[in-house]
């Protein structure tokens, strides 16, 4: 029989884990924490976690809102948080990049619960001389959009918080949401996955009633909250959602695309293919592309970016010659 690890390590390693999981930009409930917790493989009451918050935000910089039940945790302001070390150079190093390209692309609340990591990163790298070389090579390096650089849209406070609590706990998710037609309704949501396009992030959803999905776009969420109420995810991939074409705007259906492109902009297409199967015939002045795509939103504005340098366009559906 394997000896039980000491009373104080458990202790320890649960605290660990608590402050890990407080907040900066949000105060957590210890309903909540405790859930966390369990699916974390810690077997401790709700009671012994209050116990342990209580004695942490004593000693430590987390505000404790005992005002009403249930009380809320999250770390002050101007805390320093769990300072881990954890982070090698290396690693630091790369979550400073990711800052770096996630600032133009997220609402500044998404990037104020990230603040602690980044600001762990960067005091990782700042005591060491040798760290010279690292610092400069965030001045080397740089993610080049190849679109119109958008500012993120406004999002309401709260909302990303709701979302993606109801996300990870597999909750109902109540919101009440404006459509692009200016029209505001309330709905009843299973949420079933995130996804970022450019400054916009998208909640793909199957509404209460229906078995197909639809997509919501988070900033024209007026309100959100979390139901508490469960739902047994159903068999469900973004990643195949995503290969259809949905987030182009398209409905899944697969062409065979055909087009004669200038030699000039058509030269990056031998670089990056459409697709796998993309054959390409040159002709005196450039070349003839033939792939299989989705039909989508995006393709035809990006074949019309190009304007007369683009000709001989056929869509044929793949179903039309005998593919799946």
């Amino acid at each position: 029989m394997a000896a039980k690890k000491p009373k104080t390590l458990e202790t320890l390693r649960l605290a660990i884990e608590l402050m890990r999981r407080i907040p900066r930009n949000r105060k957590v409930s210890t309903t909540e924490l405790h859930q966390e917790l369990q699916a974390a493989g810690f077997e401790r009451d709700e009671r012994s976690i209050q116990r342990l918050l209580k004695t942490l935000s004593q000693h430590f910089d987390i505000e404790r809102d005992d005002r009403s039940l249930p009380y809320g945790y999250r770390w002050k302001d101007q805390g320093q948080g769990l300072m881990v070390p954890t982070l090698n150079r290396q690693e630091s190093l790369l979550l400073l990049l990711a800052e770096q390209h996630l600032q133009p692309l997220l609402p500044p609340s998404v990037l104020k619960s990230m603040d602690g990591f980044f600001r762990q990163a960067r005091a990782n790298l700042a005591p060491h001389q040798n760290a010279v070389l690292e610092k400069q090579w965030l001045g080397k390096v740089r993610v080049v959009s190849e679109t119109q650089p958008l500012l993120p849209p406004k999002m309401v406070d709260g909302v990303l918080d709701a979302v993606t609590g109801a996300l990870y706990s597999n909750h109902w998710l109540d919101v009440d949401y404006t459509n692009n037609k200016n029209e505001r309704k309330t709905y009843h949501v299973m949420p079933l996955g995130l996804a970022q396009q450019g400054p916009r992030i998208y909640l793909v959803s199957r509404f209460e009633g229906y078995d197909n999905q639809r997509i919501l776009a988070l900033h024209r969420i007026n309100t959100a909250s979390d139901s508490g109420l469960p739902f047994d995810r159903p068999d469900f991939d973004l990643a195949a959602y995503d290969g259809e074409g949905h987030f182009a705007v398209g409905n899944g259906e697969r062409i065979r695309l055909q087009f004669t492109i200038d030699k000039g902009p058509g030269k990056h297409l031998l670089e990056s293919p459409l697709s796998e199967d993309q054959n390409v015939q040159f002709t005196p002045t450039g070349y003839t592309i033939t792939a299989t795509v989705q039909q989508t939103l995006q393709l035809d504005r990006w074949l019309n970016s190009f304007g007369g340098q683009v000709r001989n366009l056929e869509k044929t559906p793949v179903t039309d010659l005998g593919g799946g």
